[in-house]
């Protein structure tokens, strides 16, 4: 196949600025020590860090008619993610978020929902954007036009078609798990943040979420646990605990998508379940090391070295 894997979904410009500690009064200036642009989203920021993996990527979404998109567009050529299936949307701005860093690491957000709003597949699509052993759809919660019966023809016909899918989310809550849940029974592994899986179910804990996603019909869920690590549950009744490495985190922007990337290269590379987790664990402990989503991550080899190297967590 002409791809490795199919990012498809929201795509995002982050502007990211850190340490902000407050806003200035009035028209007052206050001087932080960094600003970035960079590629976001549950599918753009996931399919960066894919390529500097190694990975043959697709890249699947839309953009607006606006300078943001020739910047988003023009980073994912840069980092060799195939651009030929994104989408520019005339009379809408590009996604894109204002993320103020906190010294502690919270990242309050403003948002404009832009273009992703109004990125939709068809059948027609398909060969193209299904043409890859592993498809990811991420960002469901926060794309409009595709969330919902499109999300799950998208998704059926990747399992029809034989595919590996993998599934994360973005915003999602209780009053989203009508979009979530008829998507399971054609994931493959279910990728969200614990807060996520636990808001949508109501459940707590990993182990209690999972045997909820799993009896909705989900192969496998993997969850990222934050400074806890990662826990997976397949339904086969294989069970493992990952913890976290042990870092000087500067912005958590991005782990979760970068914990993504890291896992479907390790799917994509065979690697064995315990080796899988530990890699999708060093793509996310190095994206936390620096500024923005696509931090950190050189190269598979690069990665390989940290997953073997770097202290765990006690």
């Amino acid at each position: 196949m002409r791809y490795d894997a199919s990012f498809i979904g929201l795509y995002i410009l982050d502007i990211l600025g850190r340490p902000v500690s407050r806003i200035p009064d009035r028209g007052n200036v206050e001087f932080i020590d960094e600003i970035r642009l960079t590629v976001a989203g549950t599918a753009g920021g996931a399919v960066i860090d894919a390529a500097k993996l190694g990975l043959k990527a697709l890249a699947v979404g839309a953009v607006g008619d606006d300078e943001k998109a020739d910047f988003v567009l023009m980073t994912l050529g840069k980092f060799g993610v195939d651009t030929s299936a994104m989408r520019r949307v005339a009379g809408v701005p590009t996604s894109a978020t204002i993320l103020n860093v906190r010294p502690n690491g919270d990242r309050p957000a403003l948002h404009v929902r832009g273009a992703s709003d109004h990125f939709e597949l068809t059948q027609a699509d398909y060969d193209i954007v299904l043409g890859a052993p592993i498809v990811h759809l991420g960002g469901t919660g926060l794309l409009s036009r595709l969330d919902g019966l499109q999300s799950v023809s998208l998704l059926a016909e990747a399992k029809r078609l034989g595919r590996t899918t993998t599934l994360d989310l973005l915003a999602a809550n209780a009053s989203t798990a009508h979009l979530v849940l008829p998507l399971l029974p054609h994931v493959d592994y279910f990728m969200p943040s614990i807060e996520e899986a636990q808001d949508i179910s109501g459940r707590s804990g990993p182990e209690d979420c999972a045997e909820f996603y799993l009896g909705k019909g989900a192969t496998a869920c993997v969850f990222t646990l934050g400074g806890d690590g990662a826990y997976y549950a397949h339904r086969d009744g294989t069970r493992r605990k990952s913890p976290a490495y042990a870092i000087d985190v500067v912005d958590t922007t991005g782990c979760g998508d970068a914990f993504d990337a890291g896992f479907i290269t390790a799917l994509h590379r065979r690697m064995d379940l315990d080796t899988s987790l530990r890699f999708a664990q060093a793509s996310a402990a190095l994206v936390a090391t620096g500024l923005g989503s696509d931090a950190g991550i050189r190269s598979f080899e690069h990665t390989l070295e940290t997953m073997r190297t770097l202290p765990v967590k006690g």
